[in-house]
């Protein structure tokens, strides 16, 4: 039976067998079926026949070999000639495929160029004995390439590593950096913590760094976390010392709330809540539960008391309110009687009447308080402005200065008469004409008393 060995479809740069006797037909329908690799160099020929044959006595020979003209490679008695030249053309197929299975190992693995280069060389010292019918030389020349390649793979694989262990050192690098950044400077615990975390799991996706230069990183990045660690811990700590301290403070406050939540002394009672109050905010926070918990208890307290005051203050403006109507009908009653114009006595006396009635009615609702101020104040200010006016008008010294205006009008109008007689004419128009000039300031201190708001 012919044999023929179909290799995987990859390129083509490896020794590969060439058409077993009487498999022509067979190579046909294959080449038909299976997409031809492309070749990185030209495919080894290994046509039995075109490298060995077998004797009549069963000799196996193989012609292209690495050193000499021929060596026997076997013997062959189980079938044709064909036959035999087709076995061992498999057995040197066998080779070409480890030869193509290393070739794929070097394309996909170039940094395991090494492993595979003693491999390449191992293959290489069994072509001397193998008792194979093939193009050894061919293989052996592809097993050197390959080893070469191995050769050439290996310095791009070390220079690819020594730019992947830069790379790695950088990216480590600007990573330990921001982690001690953030350990130093971060307050904002929560996201710090988060980048922290994301830093870490970056840190595991980079690789290619040297052990020694990986480790001095690796302290750097620890040792900016732990700090950052024992920092947020510190803050925590002392932020929960904080907020022990105000949970004490606010239950002290909670229990003086409580404490004057029936107390009937209103205003008192309502200036102390108001301190309270600025305590309390005063007072940070508490741990969240207890904060809230104490709150409810301290805001229940106000509420008891304002809400009792409420309502007696409720009740005294419905009982105020027929007091702002008797209020209302002693403003219609005495708007008139209270006339300055009429005589300033009178108007007083009747002030103060309507100031005792007044009194003597009581509150109005508090909402109208400031109404009914304004309506008696209004009524008080134009008493204290016809006095005011009185007064002025009466004032002595207003008067006593009046007179010494006169005299010195009178005196100047007699010195003026003197000179006109003496026939002092120029004299005696001077001191008229001061005379006049006193005479003016006379009647504008005399117009200011009777009329004060000019």
């Amino acid at each position: 039976m012919t044999q023929q060995h179909t290799p995987n479809p990859t390129p083509a740069s490896i020794p590969k067998p060439g058409p077993r006797p009487h498999a022509s037909a067979r190579s046909s329908s294959m080449s038909a079926s299976t997409p031809t690799p492309v070749p990185v160099s030209a495919p080894i020929t290994s046509n039995p026949e075109d490298h060995g044959y077998i004797s009549t006595d069963g000799t196996v020979y193989l012609t292209s070999v690495l050193a000499g003209s021929e060596r026997v490679v076997g013997y062959w008695q189980a079938g044709s000639k064909d036959e035999g030249l087709a076995h061992y053309g498999a057995k040197f197929d066998e080779l070409a495929t480890q030869a193509e299975v290393l070739e794929t190992r070097l394309r996909a693995h170039p940094h395991d160029a090494a492993a595979i280069a003693r491999s390449a060389q191992s293959q290489r010292e069994t072509l001397h004995d193998a008792a194979v019918i093939g193009n050894l030389p061919a293989l052996d020349e592809r097993l050197a390439e390959i080893s070469k390649r191995c050769d050439d793979a290996a310095e791009q694989a070390k220079r690819d590593q020594q730019h992947r262990a830069t790379e790695a050192k950088i990216a480590k690098d600007r990573l330990a950096t921001e982690a001690e950044e953030i350990a130093d400077n971060s307050t904002e615990w929560k996201a710090a913590g988060n980048r922290l975390r994301a830093i870490l799991q970056e840190w595991k996706s980079i690789k290619g760094l040297d052990r020694a230069t990986d480790d001095e990183l690796w302290k750097r990045f620890s040792r900016a976390r732990d700090a950052f660690h024992r920092r947020r811990g510190a803050h925590f700590a002392d932020l929960d010392k904080q907020r022990a301290q105000a949970q004490k403070s606010k239950e002290l406050l909670v229990e003086k709330a409580e404490a004057l939540q029936n107390s009937t002394d209103w205003s008192r009672t309502a200036g102390a809540y108001r301190d309270l109050m600025r305590e309390w905010k005063a007072s940070g926070r508490a741990p969240r539960g207890a904060d809230d918990a104490l709150w409810t208890r301290f805001r229940a307290a106000q509420d008891h008391f304002f809400s009792a005051r409420d309502a007696e203050q409720a009740a005294k403006d419905e009982e105020f309110a027929q007091n702002a109507e008797q209020k209302d009908a002693l403003l219609a009653h005495y708007d008139e009687l209270i006339d300055p114009s009429k005589g300033i006595s009178s108007a007083r006396e009747k002030l103060r009447e309507l100031q005792e009635k007044w009194d003597a009615i009581g509150f109005v609702p508090r909402n109208q308080v400031r109404t009914y101020e304004d309506k008696i104040a209004a009524i008080e200010a134009r008493v204290a402005e016809a006095e005011d006016a009185e007064w002025k008008r009466t004032d002595p010294e207003a008067q006593a200065r009046i007179a010494q205006f006169q005299a010195k009008v009178d005196d100047f109008t007699a010195q003026a008469d003197a000179a006109q007689k003496a026939g002092k004419q120029a004299k005696a128009e001077n001191l008229r004409h001061q005379a006049e000039q006193w005479r003016e300031w006379t009647r504008m201190a005399e117009q200011s008393l009777e009329n004060p708001e000019q």
